[in-house]
């Protein structure tokens, strides 16, 4: 058997949803992309899957947008009471879920799991029990990649399971090794949970040059309804609250030119459409062109239910001119070093990590500290009219990118989390 058939390792990979463009998909693909590199081979397990049916079991119940799953999260937030019956149905759920680990770690002959958010926030409260009580368990080989943690959202701070909360998100066992995204999860961790972790950034293939315009997506502006001439600033987002969408179409209403059109790239549903309702009126009202295009931007392209072109996320970001990006809040900010990566322009909220991780490092961006003044209008409108300016802005951005958000720095991390289980630098 050779060096690297040996280094070979099982993973496998665990959380609500591995499918679409969430954060959370996204980063556990670039994991799998990263370790299957190395020769090790990645299955998948959750509620609602996208991957190769013959390295994946799909478990109904671990998908947060289950009916049972929601009629437990009705009856658990925003209240300090529970009823016995909400309680039976969340163990009977994880007894199932639990039992399908069993199942998934047999079929596959798994090695080492790896939970992806699973863990830290409570969109599935049995699957995060029933994840906590397979480690008690088995003492398997974990490691729990934390994008986000309940007690950084406001909608979970009212619960009647705390308890659970404290005994599963995140479970402490010995065998689970903790991976935070961030600078201050790590801190909250260790201070809530007396829990060690490692940190590891999301991260993109900055080695590897980005997708220009092609064949294929070349028509992208016109697809959507855009004029060569327009102005093209993409909101690469999912539609929920916390990403201030409205803040950009403040934005392009304060340019005033109406060559300037915001598009809207990722669904809304995760948290109900009223903030979509909203963000269409206030366009409405304010004169801004808004084009929301979720039905146009995939996974993989192709042809849409109507018969249309779906095109890439990438394609959207090759022909776009300028990225807003007025988050209240951020784990991390995927679409930030997306920007980054693209050499995209960008206008950024000081949320708070941007603050902490990576503002820190020299980044050069269009900062607005919670609300549009006249200065972020001028910054931006300059990095519109100056080619030059914005040429060197978005190349100094891409090196930094590629020196601090590289597949290289995930390599270096993962490498330290499997040989802490396998005893061989497997990476």
């Amino acid at each position: 058997m050779s060096a690297a058939e040996k280094a070979s390792h099982r993973i496998g990979f665990v959380g609500t949803r591995f499918a679409g463009t969430d954060g959370v998909s996204l980063e556990a693909a670039k994991w799998a992309r990263v370790l299957w590199q190395n020769n090790h081979v990645s299955y998948w397990f959750a509620g609602k899957l996208d991957t190769d049916p013959g390295v994946s079991l799909l478990a109904p119940h671990a998908y947060f947008g289950h009916s049972d799953i929601q009629w437990i999260n009705e009856r658990v937030f925003g209240t300090t009471t529970r009823d016995p019956e909400v309680t039976r149905r969340i163990f009977a759920i994880a007894e199932h879920l639990k039992r399908s680990i069993y199942d998934f770690v047999r079929r596959f002959d798994i090695e080492i799991l790896c939970v992806q958010n699973a863990s830290c926030i409570p969109m599935n409260i049995p699957l995060g029990v029933a994840i906590a009580m397979f480690c008690a368990e088995t003492n398997f080989p974990t490691i729990a990649h934390h994008h986000d943690f309940y007690w950084e959202r406001d909608r979970f701070a009212v619960n009647a399971v705390g308890d659970i909360l404290r005994m599963a998100f995140p479970c402490t066992v010995p065998n689970i090794q903790h991976v935070t995204i961030n600078s201050e999860a790590q801190r909250a961790l260790s201070h809530r949970r007396g829990a060690s972790s490692v940190l590891i950034p999301n991260v993109l293939d900055f080695e590897s040059p980005p997708a220009a315009i092609d064949d294929y997506n070349a028509d992208f502006r016109e697809a959507i309804g855009l004029e060569p001439d327009d102005i093209f600033f993409l909101q690469p987002t999912r539609v929920v609250p916390r990403k201030g969408i409205e803040h950009a179409i403040t934005l392009i209403q304060s340019l005033g030119n109406p060559r300037c059109k915001l598009v809207v790239s990722h669904e809304s549903g995760d948290e109900g459409h009223d903030y979509l309702g909203m963000l269409r009126e206030s366009a409405e009202q304010k004169g801004v062109d808004l084009r929301y295009v979720p039905d146009r931007i995939g996974d993989e392209r192709g042809i849409n239910a109507d018969g249309e072109k779906v095109y890439l996320l990438a394609d959207a970001y090759a022909h776009a001119d300028f990225i807003t990006y007025p988050s209240l809040y951020e784990g991390f900010g995927n679409a930030l070093i997306e920007a980054f990566y693209y050499r995209k322009p960008v206008l950024v909220n000081r949320y708070s990590i941007f603050v902490s991780d990576i503002e820190p490092k020299g980044f050069d961006v269009t900062t607005m500290n919670g609300f549009m003044t006249k200065e972020v209008v001028a910054k931006v409108r300059s990095v519109i009219d100056d080619p030059n300016y914005r040429e060197a802005m978005v190349e100094h951005n891409f090196q930094l990118g590629k020196r601090f958000f590289s597949y290289a720095v995930l390599r270096r991390k993962l490498r330290a989390l499997v040989t802490n289980v396998t005893g061989m630098e497997d990476l």
